[in-house]
Formats: structure tokens, C-alpha cells, sequence
């Protein structure tokens, strides 16, 4: 079932939501060479608390961390660990959740480590472009299949692979409500968009083939290639004109000033 949100409903996801913006913002500010994964996600979960809330993965599932941190050909999924230190060039995906006074927020961002190549960092380039693409229509009286087309073609246009196995969602008090929210598709076809619904738009493409594995810790998944994969997310309420962003990258700007993807 699809459950849309009132007015009042929305500004209590999007305070969950800029939490997320912040906590990501926050991430910014420590994310350099030779610091580990489990640190940035130690600092998340105490940032998160600090600010009334609490993390939206820790214990999800079974999921053992407050972030998920996806590392280079890690596409999602990436459980922190103290002894995986990042390095100059890599590029770090952080997926984060927050619950407060009842609501779920959820983000996500690709950072780069020092400096990235530049055929890298044009992966990150499209993948958030690709992101404001799916963005642009989520709008009442459009369809799902619109949303996945946009990500899909602005991608595969630049030779890029979108993953199939793991889509964006509905969002809410549940984390992951309906409906699910492919980043592929075709225009006209899916469930009809309506005002006050309110999902996470989130693209997870490739540089190479999009063909993912599974690690043996049961969560991490990486492309079988091993070739660098982006993930960009945003949770969006459908408006009638234009999607109301809900979460934020601004706090991430504002660190990054001029080296913000």
C-alpha cells in the first residue's frame, strides 16, 4: 500500500532528512586519506544522537552499522570496518539514515578521497545529474517509468550501466515503504505519480558492466568487474508542479566549496 503524506507530515520527514544532510555534511569534514570507514561511522552515529535523533540502519535488518560506506567498486551496502583505511583516489559512497519524532530520513552521497581521476570523477558528475534528471519528473500525473527513464537514458548516454537489483522507495514511518522506485524504465508505464507521495530517488550506476556480487559478509555488494560504481540519493515529496526536495546536499557544498562534485 501507498500511504501519502499531509502537509504536516512532509516538514516532519524533511527534519529527519536535513538531519541526513548534516550528518553527510559532517562526513565531509573528515572524510581524508588514512582515516577508517568505522571512524566516519562512529562519528555519524554521535552526530545523529547528539541531535535527537537516531541512526535509521543501525539494527535494520540486522544491519550492523549507522552508515552504509561503499568504497571504490563497492556499490551499497558497505559495512564500516576499522581496518579499511581510505586512500588518496578512492571515491567513498555514504548512505545514511535517521529516524525522528517518528520519520525516516534517508541520503546518500559519492565523496572523493584527495584527488580522483578525472574519468572517475565524471562517473560521480552524471550519476548526480542523473539524480536531479529522475528529480525533474517527480511530479503528479507522471508515471514511475518516467523517473527511471530519465536516470537511465542520461546514463547509458554517457556509456555508464544502471543497477538493476537495487532500486529507491517509498519512505515514511517505514524506512522502506512502497513503491519501489527502479532507476530504469520506460516513459508512461508504472505506478501514477500523485501529490504527497513521498520516495527516495536513488541511482547506483557503474563504470563498467553492471553485473554486482555479493560479499561474504551477506551486505557488501561490488561490481563483478571491479570497476568503480556512484550512488547519489535523494527523498522527494511529489508536488503538482515539482518535487519538493526533502533532504539536502548543501551542508556537503558547503564544506567542499568548489571541489563539491
Amino acid at each position: 500500500m501507498i500511504f501519502l503524506k499531509n502537509a504536516e507530515e512532509i516538514e516532519l520527514l524533511r527534519e529527519s532528512n536535513l538531519l541526513v544532510g548534516k550528518t553527510l555534511g559532517e562526513m565531509a569534514k573528515h572524510i581524508r586519506p588514512g582515516i577508517s570507514t568505522l571512524e566516519l561511522d562512529r562519528i555519524a552515529e554521535e552526530f545523529i544522537r547528539d541531535h535527537g535523533a537516531v541512526p535509521g540502519f543501525l539494527g535494520y535488518g540486522g544491519f550492523p552499522n549507522t552508515l552504509c560506506i561503499s568504497v571504490n567498486d563497492a556499490v551499497v551496502h558497505g559495512i564500516p570496518a576499522a581496518d579499511c583505511f581510505l586512500k588518496e583516489g578512492d571515491v567513498v559512497s555514504i548512505d545514511c539514515g535517521t529516524l525522528m519524532n517518528g520519520y525516516y530520513g534517508d541520503s546518500a552521497y559519492t565523496f572523493e578521497v584527495g584527488e580522483v581521476k578525472e574519468e572517475v570523477r565524471k562517473l560521480l558528475r552524471v550519476t548526480k545529474e542523473a539524480l536531479y534528471k529522475g528529480i525533474e519528473n517527480a511530479v503528479h500525473g507522471k508515471r514511475l517509468g518516467d523517473i527511471g527513464y530519465a536516470i537511465q537514458q542520461h546514463c547509458e548516454a554517457q556509456s555508464y550501466e544502471v543497477v538493476r537489483e537495487f532500486v529507491g522507495h517509498g519512505i515514511g514511518k517505514e524506512m522502506h515503504e512502497q513503491p519501489q522506485v527502479p532507476n530504469y524504465g520506460k516513459r508512461g508505464t508504472g505506478t501514477l505519480l500523485k501529490k504527497g507521495m513521498c520516495i527516495a530517488i536513488e541511482p547506483m550506476i557503474t563504470q563498467g558492466s553492471r553485473q554486482i556480487v555479493m560479499e561474504s559478509d551477506c551486505w557488501t555488494i561490488r561490481t563483478r568487474d571491479r570497476k568503480c560504481a556512484a550512488h547519489f540519493e535523494h527523498t522527494v515529496a511529489i508536488g503538482l508542479d515539482k518535487a519538493d526536495i526533502l533532504s539536502s546536499f548543501e551542508f556537503i557544498e558547503q564544506v567542499l566549496g568548489d571541489k563539491a562534485i
